[in-house]
């Protein structure tokens, strides 16, 4: 045993000695360029590429490497036992990624590439501005050399494209609104936000079937069109106005909305926008892929038809008054006295001027009660590219509404009831909001529910019915008044042009008398 450890030592000694040795004689510089001659040679007769993505770029995070760690983990074909579960920043749901010096095969368009999570330990640093993490992480990716063309001008642009979509799809909605009088809040930022978890989707909008589809239609090509916008020189955005009775579901189109497409929701108000600049530079804060709201905009601020005279004169001076001063008047909520002072120049420059450019894949909404009050040159094309009639609740609507509340489909119920609520919907003009009501009053009892619809559908229809003839019978007395008032004005007429004559006629016999 003794001559075993004395022999080892030996051994030890002679390596040690070769080693001081080989340091001498070759310098650092020839043991580097010897390095780096063996791995030139081992890379030309190598058949594949390595290419490392780092998690930092010098003192900036590599966008590429987060995109591939969400890329990777929604793969299937993930291969490793040991998995890293993490979960976002205002995500619902739970993503797994490659742990530590893990690997992954991928395959794209029938070429295989293989995905390595390399992490080591990082040197002590000195005093850094930005304390970098003890741990230096990145990927490898191994593709072959003929594959190496396809990889570099697509996979990596198809690994980004994919990565957004799921972090739209795992990130929950974001409804923003704009700080009051334009204050920033702790970030420097001029919008505040709270999670959208509103649950609205299309397959609950009490609306006509035909319509959502071709709505659904329209914001679809809307969100894959970007080549189709680029190509025509158009800006990428799009104009939707929701416009009829309160109650129609304005507000439920655009969560529908929203959570169709998967954009965020900035509702803005414009009461808390003093001036044109201010919202321009809510515009700018903007995030792409999202919807923009402004709800009831007729009762915002004074935006109402340049064309209608609001009193007070006329001539060319009262004309050219109505024509531009559509701001809030001075005294009313502002003016001078720092109220608001949005003009329709200004807000018609946010929808569809150049500053409307600053972002892309944008939607804007706006939602009024009253479509005749809105000005012509906010509903034309290019602002407003789709008009919404949201109106009264049609049997089509009604049978949705049924199934979203008591879970009825339309084989389970009566067909004479079906018929029966088929005849007074649409005289009866109640809203999607007022028959919800009712049944959600009545969810405990989904017979009770039907039948007290059907009384209230029918006394409202009896009602609209009644108020229709009552203004039918007074438009017609007001026709025969006018008739008979029109009758008593010819008569009239006529007589005076008897009276004119005949008086005309003693005139010139007493003429003649007298010659």
């Amino acid at each position: 045993m003794k001559e075993i450890w004395t022999t080892m030592a030996s051994m030890m000694g002679v390596w040690a000695f070769c080693q001081s040795l080989l340091h001498t004689v070759f310098p650092p510089e020839l043991r580097f360029a010897s390095l780096k001659f063996f791995h030139r040679v081992f890379s030309y007769f190598s058949s594949y590429c390595y290419y490392d993505i780092t998690e930092i770029d010098g003192v900036n995070t590599n966008e590429l490497y987060n995109a591939v760690q969400l890329y990777l983990s929604s793969s299937a074909s993930i291969s490793g036992t040991r998995l890293s579960l993490t979960r976002g920043l205002n995500s619902s749901s739970i993503t797994y990624g490659l742990s530590n010096n893990d690997r992954l095969i991928d395959s794209y368009r029938g070429v295989t590439v293989e995905w390595e999570h390399v992490v080591t330990q990082r040197q002590s640093q000195t005093f850094s501005w930005r304390p970098l993490p003890e741990e230096k992480r990145g990927f490898t990716l191994r593709v072959r050399k003929k594959n190496k063309q396809l990889v570099l001008s697509s996979y990596l642009d198809f690994v980004m494209e994919k990565a957004n979509e799921l972090r739209r799809k795992n990130q929950d909605r974001l409804l923003y609104t704009n700080s009051r009088g334009g204050s920033l809040d702790s970030r420097g930022h001029p919008w505040e936000s709270v999670p959208f978890k509103h649950p609205s989707t299309f397959d609950t909008l009490a609306m006509d079937p035909s319509k959502k589809a071709e709505i659904m239609a329209d914001l679809l090509d809307f969100a894959n069109g970007e080549s189709f916008y680029q190509k025509t020189g158009r800006a990428w955005k799009r104009g939707y106005l929701l416009y009829g009775p309160p109650g129609t579901g304005k507000s439920s189109m655009i969560a529908a909305m929203a959570n169709y497409l998967g954009y965020d929701i900035y509702d803005l108000e414009l009461t808390e926008v003093n001036t044109n600049s201010e919202l321009r530079k809510l515009l700018m804060k903007t995030s792409s892929k999202s919807i923009i709201v402004i709800e009831d905009i007729d009762c915002s601020i004074n935006l109402t038809n340049r064309n209608k005279n609001a009193g007070g004169g006329s001539g060319p001076a009262a004309a050219k008054k109505n024509s531009y001063d559509v701001a809030s008047p001075p005294g009313a909520n502002g003016g001078e006295d720092g109220g608001n002072t949005i003009t329709l120049s200004g807000l018609l420059n946010f929808t569809d001027g150049l500053w409307s450019c600053c972002g892309s894949e944008r939607i804007f909404v706006f939602t009024t009660n009253h479509i005749e009050k809105l000005d012509p040159a906010l509903l034309r094309s290019g602002r407003m590219d789709m008009h919404i009639h949201m109106s009264y609740c049609s049997f089509p609507s009604l049978k949705i509404l049924l199934k979203n509340y008591l879970g009825f489909e339309e084989s389970d119920l009566q067909k004479g009831i079906l018929e029966e609520m088929e005849r007074v919907i649409h005289v009866a003009e109640m809203t999607p909001a007022d028959i919800s009501e009712v049944l959600i009053k009545n969810r405990r009892d989904k017979n009770k529910a039907v039948d007290e619809l059907l009384e209230i559908l029918k006394i409202r229809a009896e009602k609209n019915r009644i108020k229709s003839s009552s203004r039918q019978k007074n438009a017609n007395e007001i026709e025969d008044e006018e008739q008979e008032k029109r009758a008593l004005d010819n008569l009239q007429e006529s007589c005076n042009n008897n009276k004119c004559e005949e008086k005309e006629g003693h005139n010139i016999e007493d003429d003649g008398k007298m010659q």
